[in-house]
């Protein structure tokens, strides 16, 4: 692999929808996940060279210093290698230096145990969002 590098976005780049589609819509089934929060989120991008190959959207909640992250996907080719954290890792730093204190997200319950790891911590119940588990989560920004 080549020297990633991660860009963020102001809007949503086509880089980030064809990453997305590929692994939410084609590998996942759900349905096209472009949604009104686009509009009003950054948008990280990781490549490797010129190819995009993760990325995930940072918004602010209501609360004054609460983030969410959301959509973080990478291509199935570069999976297994740490670039999800990676891209999660940016994903703080951009909250943090947004003014967050906390990034919560709303995971698949298959990827809860990736989330842990990287120090997130559960609440609330399971819910469902296209008949597929997911559970809140949150992590404490330093």
């Amino acid at each position: 692999m080549k020297q990633t590098k991660i860009k963020i976005y102001k809007k949503l780049p086509m880089c980030a929808i064809d990453i997305r589609k590929t692994v939410f819509v084609d590998e996942q089934g759900f349905d096209y996940d472009i949604d009104q929060t686009d509009a009003i989120a950054s948008h990280i991008v990781m490549f490797d060279g010129e190819r995009a190959i993760a990325a995930c959207r940072v918004f602010k909640l209501q609360e004054p210093d609460i983030y969410m992250m959301g959509r973080l996907a990478v291509l199935r080719e570069y999976r297994g290698q740490g670039l999800g954290s990676d891209v999660l890792s940016a994903a703080e730093e951009l909250a943090h230096s947004l003014g967050g204190s906390y990034l919560c997200l709303h995971a698949q319950c298959q990827a809860r145990g990736f989330y842990a790891a990287c120090g997130y911590s559960e609440y609330g119940e399971i819910e469902y969002e296209q008949d597929t588990p997911h559970i809140w989560m949150a992590k404490k920004l330093n």
